[in-house]
């Protein structure tokens, strides 16, 4: 065995002060570990909001069920797109260590704000406790709108915090070292399992103060947990690897510029662009044999020979390293769909049911989604330390199987999830039915609120495998100067996936609502069919997957990485 080399530095990374590190004195999981611990604290707090919002939406600011549920996918949605200007602000200006720093300062801000605007009374409370009607009292405007700024302004946080600290965390430990590479691909399995822990404390406490206490204080607390962030990000400020890559273009003019020199030599034909190839010395391989048409942009066009420039090599390997991930990207869109269903009808069913565990105590509908966390965190330690040494073994892959194909099984889980959401949902109708609740939206249905649990722990062992997947799959594939950008296009999948899901509720109950007919998003959800819409996204959950099926296959991974 040989002894490591102390004064060995790691290739493309300095410290803080702009110097070669050490391999055994920077990063690795020292380093790593605060980072983590930054994620599980702003994890903490992004779900302290997320979790519960549609019931907030619902009970104090008095929208419909159909009406909070596209609010809270629209929200959802545009913080899951943000990362995209996260992802440029960093590696164009700011960097991912002043990005995090930066973006966890703006959290703190909005969540403050939002604690604040969940403490001010509303205007016209005493009007409302005055009169017996049944019409329900709105919030005051400036209550609205500082509500929802509040909630934007958490939003753009998130957008810059989001892609930056995954792909800072992983740039701890340097791919090209063989026992590194191991320790990257399980760094991606225990970032999500710190991420199940922060999630199921919050589920568990937050969504109960929440329920139970006030919504200052379940704002509070996670403004709390991001201020601990903050300060356990600094603390590791000197331990951190950074990248050496100083002051570069762009990557956003860089790739750009590559399509729009293709597009201007489309006339090109193959044999100038062989002749070209061959100038710059390009060995054919793997990925330079895909989508040969960006090779064009290696010629200067012959209309602008005197000031024009020609892309470079690395320039055309990283657009089609993009245009790679695209059918990956949209065929995933079904499962992004279906993800945002959890912290929204799932939770609008369980609190219709019966909630108590034992007399004066009922559970908080939100805390359900802790067994999400759950089922995460066992899957990822079963994963992580029997299903991958096992599959090691068989495929000689450090990461056992392929990362698409890790996608791919989560996927078919995500889609059986549904299939079991619906069939409860069924079960829930007929038993308001039964009992004759279904004029009665505010009664318990005497069924127990535990017939959600297995929908909500197979969608936990979905994301397990899918959205760990998308990570490492999204971070792996582009070069290492597009990993902020790389990580916001895996995060906006979810992001579309919640504004798709708006637009479906916002069409479906368009459809529907002819005729005086109840909606399937119904105020009364005993007269609603949520399981109508499971079943729906059942069938695009199976499109995608045969989609994603097709182009897994063909995908070829680039840097000759197939895990």
């Amino acid at each position: 065995m040989e002894a490591p080399l102390l004064d060995e530095t790691v290739e493309g990374a300095v410290d803080y002060n702009g110097r070669p590190v050490r391999r055994f004195k920077f990063g690795g999981w020292r380093s790593a570990s605060f980072i983590i611990g930054v994620e599980v604290a702003e994890r903490f707090a992004y779900y302290g909001i997320a979790s519960n919002l549609i019931n907030f939406l619902t009970d104090e600011l008095r929208l419909s069920t159909a009406a909070a549920a596209q609010n809270v996918n629209v929200w959802s949605g545009v913080a899951m797109m943000l990362p995209l200007l996260g992802a440029f602000l960093a590696d164009s200006f700011l960097g991912r260590y002043r990005t995090i720093a930066l973006s966890s300062a703006l959290y703190i801000l909005g969540l403050g704000l939002l604690t604040v605007s969940a403490t001010l009374p509303y205007s016209s409370t005493s009007a409302c406790q005055q009169t017996e009607n049944r019409v329900p009292c709105s919030p005051s405007l400036v209550h609205v709108v500082l509500f929802f700024f509040s909630l934007y302004i958490v939003a753009f946080a998130q957008g810059g915090h989001k892609p930056c600290v995954q792909a800072f965390g992983a740039d701890q430990f340097d791919g090209q070292h063989p026992e590194e590479s191991k320790a990257k691909s399980s760094f991606f399995n225990w970032w999500y399992f710190g991420i199940a822990v922060a999630t199921f404390a919050t589920f568990t406490i937050v969504s109960y103060v929440q329920d139970n206490l006030s919504w200052s204080l379940g704002f509070g607390i996670p403004c709390i947990a991001m201020i601990f962030a903050l300060l356990v990000f600094l603390l590791g400020t000197k331990t951190y690897r950074y990248s050496s890559e100083g002051d570069v273009e762009n990557p956003f003019v860089r790739i750009g510029r590559v399509f729009v020199m293709a597009v201007r030599n489309w006339r090109v034909i193959s044999s100038e662009i062989a002749h070209e190839e061959e100038i710059l010395g390009l060995l054919p391989h793997h990925s330079s044999q895909q989508f040969r048409f960006l090779d064009k942009a290696l010629i200067v066009p012959n209309s602008s020979k005197e000031d024009g420039h020609a892309c470079t090599i690395s320039e055309v390997e990283e657009a089609k390293s993009l245009v790679g991930l695209a059918p990956i990207w949209v065929t995933c869109l079904a499962y992004g769909i279906v993800f945002s269903q959890s912290s929204t009808f799932f939770t609008k069913q369980g609190v219709t049911m019966d909630r108590s565990i034992v007399p004066g105590f009922e559970v908080p509908a939100a805390s359900l989604q802790s067994f999400i966390s759950l089922s995460i965190g066992i899957s990822i330690l079963i994963y992580d330390r029997i299903i991958i040494p096992i599959a090691r073994h068989f495929t000689g892959k450090p990461s056992g199987i392929t990362m698409l194909q890790r996608i791919g099984f989560g996927m078919i889980l995500s889609a059986l999830s549904m299939v079991i959401a619906a069939l409860v949902e069924v079960k829930r109708l007929k038993t308001a039915q039964e009992y004759g609740l279904v004029d009665m939206p505010k009664a318990t249905i005497p069924l127990s609120i535990w017939w959600l649990v297995p929908q909500y722990l197979l969608v936990g062992i979905s994301d397990a495998f899918t959205m760990v997947g998308l990570q490492e799959f999204f971070y792996d594939q582009v070069p290492s100067g597009l990993r902020s950008i790389g990580l916001s296009l895996y995060l906006s999948i979810f992001g579309v996936g919640s504004i798709l899901s708006s637009f479906l509720i916002s069409a479906i109950e368009k459809l529907s609502s002819g005729d005086g007919k109840e909606t399937w998003f119904d105020n009364n959800l005993n007269k609603a069919h949520l399981d109508y819409f499971y079943w729906l996204l059942v069938g695009l959950s199976a499109i995608g997957f045969a989609a994603f099926s097709c182009f897994a296959r063909i995908y070829i991974y680039t840097k000759g990485n197939t895990t």
